[in-house]
């Protein structure tokens, strides 16, 4: 079995990013909805613990992070490519700073704008995972204005680039660096009462917006989630074994180890043994009873490998 499982819920904007990807590759892909806050009775099997969005399966492979899934998309399906241009290597530099700085800035423009009509859950579960164990929502409203500045900034970064005639971040055709930015127009302009308004200052922006939207993405169909851990169970680990000589951590085959996020957010941390070891991502065998034998791959960049 391998076609691609994406598991995501429609309000999620990383998700978001991930499903745009599918459209820059025309890609087909199984849909299954998840909880937007844990519990996540039928992924964490899959994910040995893992509880952030979006998680990709092929198989009894499994990919957490969108960094982890957007590579491996790009790697098993290389056109059309993700690095139109001359893209390669650069666009996941790219990366640190659209899902790092400029997601966490716009991730407090949106909790504390919404921070009075928030559920109760929601903004206790969000405000840890990305604000840390003593966030403020409160706090993050009375700083608004700097926190939009700082987004207008980055905004209008983007803006000009686009300004200069280009029909996407690369050139004449969509790429990874779309795909990155978007996602954070799309969040503005949809969980946050001004975002219209504001994006209505960036018109380079809207219009390259309007053509990224028109991506669209894929071919997505419904699937349960029963239907997934089936899969996982029946199937056989595809990811080959090895490590790498040059590795800083010395990772072995067979090594007990932990992996987490390397920010505060409250994250338990899945425990496995190294199956799969590179200079960008590594990869994890776990086992239990929902889901069988899985093989559970990470990126390096942003995630902590420590001794089980």
């Amino acid at each position: 079995m391998s076609e691609i499982i994406f598991h995501h819920y429609p309000q999620s904007p990383v998700s978001e990013k991930v499903r745009i990807g599918f459209g820059i590759k025309t890609l087909a892909w199984r849909s299954v909805h998840i909880p937007r806050i844990p519990p996540k009775p039928d992924l964490m099997p899959l994910t040995g613990g893992y509880r952030r969005t979006p998680v990709m399966q092929i198989g009894a492979d499994i990919y957490c992070d969108s960094q982890c899934i957007l590579r491996e998309l790009q790697n098993r399906f290389p056109e059309p490519t993700f690095y139109p241009g001359g893209g390669d290597g650069m666009v996941w530099g790219v990366s640190r700073w659209t899902d790092g700085e400029l997601f966490t800035h716009i991730i407090k423009l949106v909790l504390g704008s919404n921070a009075d009509d928030l559920p109760e859950d929601f903004a206790k579960d969000r405000g840890r995972l990305y604000l840390g164990p003593n966030y403020d929502l409160k706090k993050q409203q009375a700083d608004l204005p700097h926190i939009i500045s700082q987004i207008r900034a980055e905004f209008g970064w983007m803006d000009q680039r686009l300004a200069t005639g280009r029909r996407f971040m690369l050139g004449d055709h969509p790429g990874l660096p779309d795909a990155l930015a978007y996602y954070l127009v799309w969040f503005v302009r949809g969980r946050w009462d001004k975002g219209p308004e504001f994006l209505s200052q960036f018109e380079a922006l809207v219009a390259w917006e309007t053509r990224v939207a028109a991506i669209g993405h894929g071919q997505p169909s419904e699937m349960d989630a029963s239907e997934a851990l089936e899969i996982a169970r029946s199937c056989e680990i595809k990811t080959i074994e090895q490590t790498d000589p040059n590795d800083p951590q010395s990772l072995v085959l067979g090594q007990e180890v932990e992996i987490l996020p390397d920010s505060d957010g409250g994250d338990p941390a899945v425990r496995g043994t190294v199956h799969y070891a590179g200079r960008e991502t590594i990869a994890i065998k776990h086992t239990n009873e929902r889901a069988g034998t899985v093989c559970i791959h990470f990126p390096r960049v942003g995630f902590r490998i420590r001794p089980a």
